[in-house]
């Protein structure tokens, strides 16, 4: 198997080869075009229940496709994934770790890495990240995306990240929610409730939000 990021960060896609036998996991509408004997093949995100759960409290769609290149193919299967909103793809190595990531943000990804939903937290909540978090887990890769540029960080004391801008992050990170600064400067000076994130450990920003992209839109129609 190969895969290549191409045309980022602004317009990023994913493009994967699949040789014959090997198949990747696919969020649903996630695929822009592939080869024609690629084999693709819907169904439920983690079983019926979970994908309901999924739905309900991820944030996610209820199925996701298996994309596969049959055995006696005439050669590799070209498959190119893209995300709904303009902006960046990282990959990600999982090597029995586990990652949480925020609604919307996960592409694809390799066999050996599992689904699943995991609690949050009211700090999410208040932070504008949902009650609950997308994990992925097992040993393999996972492709994600964010609007706008991702960028990677480590932290080891406490960092403050605006609502809309964490998109995955690794277990042993804690959230809490607060203001950034005062009660005038943080509901006046436009930034609210902001998350406050303290490490060890590894998260990624995403450098756009789409309430902030909403804000500014409603701002403009008549």
């Amino acid at each position: 198997m190969e895969s290549e990021i191409r045309s980022r960060p602004a317009f990023a896609h994913l493009m994967v080869r699949l040789n014959p036998g090997e198949s990747v996991t696919a969020e649903a509408g996630a695929m822009a075009s592939m080869s024609a004997w690629t084999r693709l093949t819907a169904r439920w995100n983690g079983g019926f229940f979970g994908a309901i759960m999924r739905r309900i409290f991820g944030g996610e769609t209820l199925f996701v496709n298996d994309v596969a290149c049959p055995a006696g193919s005439p050669g590799p299967a070209e498959v190119i994934f893209t995300q709904a909103t303009p902006g960046d793809m990282v990959e990600l190595t999982l090597d029995g770790n586990t990652l949480f990531l925020q609604s919307g943000a996960f592409i694809a990804a390799t066999n050996g890495v599992s689904l699943g939903v995991a609690w949050a937290g009211i700090a999410s909540l208040l932070g504008g990240e949902g009650l609950f978090r997308l994990k992925v887990s097992g040993r393999g890769t996972v492709w994600i995306g964010g609007y706008g540029a991702i960028t990677p960080r480590q932290i080891d004391q406490e960092v403050i990240v605006d609502s809309g801008h964490l998109i995955a992050y690794e277990p042993t990170v804690k959230i809490r929610s607060g203001l950034a600064g005062g009660i005038f400067s943080s509901f006046f000076g436009g930034e609210g409730i902001v998350m406050r994130i303290t490490g060890p450990g590894r998260i990624y920003l995403q450098t756009r939000s789409l309430e902030g992209l909403a804000a500014w839109t409603n701002s403009h129609l008549l």
